[in-house]
């Protein structure tokens, strides 16, 4: 005989229901109140998420049965595993604490299995031309001996009841409890358990076997490094729920002539003095295997660090091919270490003039030595911290 049954009645159960049917009811009743679907019954809900609270564990609903709701709120008010005011509890499901209904407060979204991720190294030729590349995967599907159950017998897990969560209560101050919610252990939240000599042989209790997939994965003109290519509903599967995607990101190579910024296509070329001087003529292969054919007219200088381009001939724009950017070049001019000084009266008829220089008669001539700016600025600093050394010793 119980003291009240004012839980039971909210839960639509009879006092001597059994734990399979205190569960069933309280997730037929929470999705009806659920307040993405009922939003002024907000208090009837937290009624049932407090009576399922009390109901669903052996001990709290030994001590309502002998003694009533009193005694659940005495002992959340002593710092028991007790009755709360049911305020934390809603909030822990409906702003981002996961609940029963799958981390984000909305019960009627269907779950997902999970997505298969994987980087697919491609050439910039690959991007350029566009191919089709094939793609070996590994991915979980349904086990289809005991088609996605886990064996024979399947009990609702004892430690969790079924839900796939643990509720543990904490003293936060006087009257105050803090219910933080972690996914059970025992079960690794999935509600059920099977014992060992039940198991399915082929998945072993995991409802779910490894497969290997083999994709083609298509590689269109203009794609960019990081792009994803989604397959849905290809990757892995869980048995009740949506299966993943199979999602290939592409990893674009380095290219040992060009590099790619944006639709654009950036090289760099080197010249001797005497093309740069004097004009000349270089061949450019292509990303798609043509030969393309620069000149610079004699006359026309070239100075290392000038920057030019090809109009159209860049990488092609996604979903438009025919679109192409630029292909910018940027000169780079190799000067001779030394030049004979045979040859250097013919040389300077050809360039332009020296300015005349008038040097005072009281001038020192010095001498010009080579030096690594690189270790210049290591003695800078190493003359900073030495003078910082000094100061701090003077203070």
């Amino acid at each position: 005989m119980v003291k009240e049954t004012r839980f039971y009645d909210i839960l639509g159960v009879k006092p001597q229901a059994t734990t399979e049917e205190i569960k069933k009811s309280y997730k037929k009743l929470a999705l009806k109140y659920h307040p993405d679907k009922n939003p002024d019954e907000g208090h009837k809900f937290k009624e049932i998420v407090q009576a399922y609270e009390v109901l669903s564990d052996p001990e709290k609903r030994k001590t309502y049965d002998r003694f009533g709701e009193q005694a659940i709120k005495e002992g959340a008010a002593n710092g028991g595993g007790g009755f709360s005011t049911g305020a934390d509890m809603f909030d822990m499901f409906f702003r981002g604490g996961g609940g029963f209904f799958g981390g984000g407060g909305r019960s009627d979204r269907p779950r997902h299995a999970n997505d298969v991720v994987h980087q697919l190294k491609v050439s910039l030729e690959e991007l350029y031309k566009g191919t089709t590349r094939k793609l070996q995967l590994q991915k979980n599907v349904v086990c289809n001996k005991c088609e996605g159950k886990g064996g024979k017998k399947v009990e609702s897990c004892p430690s969790c009841k079924g839900v796939g969560v643990q509720i543990q209560v904490q003293q936060l101050g006087p009257n105050i409890v803090q219910h933080v919610q972690t996914t059970c252990g025992e079960c690794r939240g999935q509600g059920e358990r099977i014992s060992p000599k039940d198991r399915c042989k082929q998945c072993n209790g995991k409802k779910t076997i490894p497969e290997r997939k083999i994709v083609e994965v298509p590689i269109d003109k203009g794609m960019q490094d990081g792009q994803k290519i989604k397959f849905a509903g290809e990757g892995d599967q869980d048995p009740g729920v949506e299966p993943g995607d199979i999602i290939v990101v592409l990893d674009e190579k380095e290219h040992e002539v060009f590099k790619r910024s944006g639709n654009n296509l950036i090289m760099r070329m080197h010249l001797e003095l005497v093309e740069a001087l004097c004009g000349f003529q270089k061949v450019i292969r292509t990303l798609d295997d043509r030969d393309l054919v620069i000149t610079s007219l004699p006359g026309e200088v070239i100075k290392s660090g000038d920057v030019k381009c090809i109009i159209n001939e860049g990488m092609p724009q996604y979903k438009n091919p025919f679109e192409k950017g630029k292909l910018i070049i940027q000169f780079l001019v190799n000067f001779p270490a030394t030049i004979d000084p045979a040859v250097i009266p013919q040389l300077e008829q050809c360039l332009p003039p020296r300015d005349e220089i008038m040097i005072p008669n009281n001038a020192e001539e010095v001498m010009l030595v080579d030096m690594d700016p690189n270790q210049s600025r290591r003695d800078s600093r190493s003359e900073d911290e030495n003078c910082g050394r000094v100061q701090c010793a003077s203070h």
